[in-house]
């Protein structure tokens, strides 16, 4: 496999392996990348920056504040495909789990959306120590890979698990993460995300408490796979995610119609919006006063969306969430095969860190054969990065 001039930015913290680095940098570049070196002090304790320089061809950068034109952390972390750490620092990863940011490669961890692999070296008692393993729970809950060390001789003469993993394992872990990166390059995801607000008049609506972060994670982890991503919104306060095209709707009927107009380009729906199921029949055209409101609003059903649309799907993957508050699994298995949907994203949300507003999820996977897979609690961008390898899977 080549790397044919894939941007990669090899990070080098303070390790007697920072050698290895050398090794790796060069393997790399064989490969046909091209390779950028950050380096913290540490790691210039045990291979000089100009070794690096030399061998890539390219300026070796060490420090966060060094005088340039250009805002050097944000630099680097845009044009990056994907930002490899070898070796890493029980110190280094203590830092990155903790969102600490005061080097340069740090920061542009925090501001890269590149794939990031990081590589723990270090002695064995370390790599075994509660506090270190718990910080290697953190990298894998926000997206971040780890290729565990090897069993094997280390620096201070004794034998364990620690030791930098194999130039092979780790060359077979950035092939892996750059074809991921490009694994839904064909296809086109349409998202739907957050509530709708269905008015009563100018300055009352009936909503629901969904913030949208599921559906913006899921739109950011199908950006992050290559796809074309149109995310349709109902009202947030989040940020439009980077690199997708957004749609920004209000009422029940505004999401119909966008997802009417954007369905027939799109080979892959994912369906997480809290679209309301019911919106007053008649809305006023000017506030009403308290004293003139009725005491009941009559109210009517809104379109089924995904029902409808389920019926002229063709060859598309409909995902649809279901957020449930008893008989979780029994309610989804009914509601996928009503809307004939290839795939079900279940959350109880009475449960603690799962469902709306929070920033985690709970959640359960349910596929059309009658697989079901569980996930603990995580991150919504995590749950969204894991629900999108298995759309990866289906798509296969």
């Amino acid at each position: 496999m080549q790397l044919n001039n894939r941007k990669i930015l090899l990070g080098v913290t303070g390790s007697i392996a920072a050698y290895k680095g050398v090794l790796l940098l060069r393997k790399l570049t064989e490969l046909g990348a091209k390779v950028t070196v950050v380096m913290t002090s540490s790691a210039q304790r045990f291979v000089a920056p100009l070794t690096f320089q030399t061998l890539s061809g390219r300026p070796v950068y060490t420090d966060l504040f060094e005088p340039r034109e250009e805002i050097l952390h944000l630099t680097l972390a845009e044009e990056a495909d994907l930002v490899l750490v070898a070796p890493a620092t029980a110190h280094f990863i203590a830092r990155v789990a903790h969102g600490m940011a005061d080097d340069l490669l740090t920061t542009l961890i925090l501001a890269t959306t590149a794939p990031v692999i990081v590589v723990p070296a270090m002695d064995g008692n370390m790599w075994g120590h509660p506090m270190v393993q718990q910080n290697i729970t953190k990298l894998a809950e926000i997206g971040i890979w780890v290729v565990e060390p090897e069993v094997g001789s280390l620096a201070s003469g004794r034998e364990g698990k620690g030791r930098l993993a194999a130039e092979a394992r780790i060359l077979q872990t950035v092939f892996d993460r750059l074809i991921r990166k490009q694994s839904l390059a064909k296809e086109v995801v349409l998202v739907t995300a957050g509530p709708t607000q269905e008015p009563i008049d100018p300055v009352r609506f009936l909503s629901n408490r969904s913030s949208g972060k599921m559906g913006y994670a899921m739109a950011e982890a199908a950006k992050d796979l290559g796809a074309r991503v149109i995310l349709i919104s109902g009202p947030t306060a989040l940020p439009k995610p980077a690199g997708v095209e957004l749609v920004e709707v209000r009422t029940s009927d505004e999401m119909a119609e966008a997802v009417k107009k954007f369905f027939p380009e799109s080979t892959i729906l994912i369906k997480a919006a809290a679209v309301a199921d019911f919106k007053p029949r008649e809305a006023g055209l000017q506030k009403r006063k308290k004293d003139e409101m009725p005491r009941t609003i009559e109210l009517e059903k809104t379109t089924d969306i995904l029902t409808g649309l389920s019926k002229i799907k063709g060859d598309r993957l409909l995902i649809g969430f279901a957020a449930e508050t008893h008989d979780l699994l029994a309610q989804t298995r009914v509601k996928l095969k009503e809307k004939n949907l290839d795939l079900i994203v279940a959350n109880d949300v009475t449960m603690e860190g799962a469902g709306f507003e929070v920033d985690t999820n709970i959640v359960t996977l349910l596929d059309r054969s009658g697989q079901t897979i569980e996930f603990p609690k995580l991150p919504k961008r995590e749950v969204a990065r894991r629900i999108m390898d298995y759309v990866v899977k289906m798509r296969r």
